[in-house]
């Protein structure tokens, strides 16, 4: 026997009137009662952090305009001293040494464009959008430090080549001049009597100056973690650069004369000079790798305090 209600849908329940009894369980689509989202998730690593430093990084102004501007001083001021030096009638100075010249000012771009890359985030409050995306803070600052350290040692290499290039088109085969200092020079051109740049200072030119203003960089941004604040962080770092070489030439007193000669001796600019065979040293110096080395050293100590930081401070 059935009822008239059997077979028929069930009255729509009112408005504001309290359900009772069992209620039907959603089917999930992963068969439990948890939430599955319809997007497909992944388990994120180095190499998506790493994407999203580089695309932040190339997609500001102050990038491009900071790497050209470094570009165009060491390439220009490389081709202007090989225009001096190569209508001199002989050669006084290692072939590749006027590629210094533009670089000593185009690390500053290098120095700037490293506390940048954190200290902006942090002025802007765009840190806080990083690390929601990217809650490993460790991971954040090596994107950061490796994107960065390739980019400005890929445009600084560019830039030392094409100018030592221009060097050595320029001044390479003069005539050695007769008050050219032995010290500077190298074995091949004082045999050969004409200047010829080695296969030391190729390197040391090129890549040996890359990786040493890639450094100071890296030095930068993690100056510019400690401190987070642009302006601090772009003055400690010119003092690290400038400030000993300028110090040291005031300490011509006897009692102090020694304390100069090895502040100068162990300054950035006497570290990079030396890389192209342009020593401040009065005995002429050594090749400026153990100075790069050095350098190493102080950028590792550096990033030791910046992954300190970020890991156990706020935003």
């Amino acid at each position: 026997m059935t009822t008239p209600q059997q077979g028929q849908a069930a009255p729509p329940v009112p408005q504001g009137v309290p359900q009772t009894g069992p209620q039907p369980q959603a089917a999930w689509p992963s068969g439990g009662h948890g939430y599955a989202s319809p997007i497909p998730v992944k388990r994120t690593h180095l190499g998506h952090a790493l994407a999203s430093e580089w695309t932040k990084i190339r997609s500001v102004r102050s990038t491009v305009w900071t790497l050209a501007v470094m570009f165009a001083l060491v390439v220009g001021i490389g081709v202007l001293t090989a225009l001096a030096i190569g209508s001199e009638e002989y050669a006084s100075a290692p072939v590749l040494a006027g590629g210094f010249f533009g670089l000593m000012l185009g690390q500053l771009c290098v120095i700037t464009l490293g506390v940048l890359v954190v200290t902006s985030e942090y002025s802007t409050g765009m840190i806080r959008t990083t690390l929601t995306a990217c809650p490993q803070r460790a991971r954040v600052l090596t994107a950061k430090a490796l994107v960065f350290f390739l980019l400005s040692f890929v445009t600084t290499l560019v830039a030392c080549t094409l100018t030592a290039l221009v060097q050595a088109a320029m001044v390479g085969g003069k005539p050695v001049s007769e008050y050219a200092d032995p010290k500077v020079l190298n074995e091949e051109t004082v045999a050969a009597g004409e200047a010829v740049a080695s296969a030391g200072e190729w390197m040391g030119a090129t890549v040996g100056a890359a990786l040493y203003v890639a450094l100071l960089g890296l030095l930068s941004l993690a100056v510019g973690t400690l401190l987070r604040s642009t302006p601090g962080a772009i003055t400690a770092m010119l003092g690290v650069v400038l400030l000993p070489f300028i110090v040291s030439l005031f300490l011509f007193g006897e009692s102090v004369r020694e304390f100069g000669e090895k502040l100068r001796e162990y300054s950035v600019l006497n570290g990079l000079s030396s890389l192209f065979r342009l020593s401040m040293e009065s005995d002429g110096g050594g090749d400026g790798w153990p100075l790069l080395g050095l350098l190493a050293a102080v950028t590792l100590a550096a990033l030791i305090g910046a992954y300190a930081r970020v890991s156990t401070r706020d935003v």
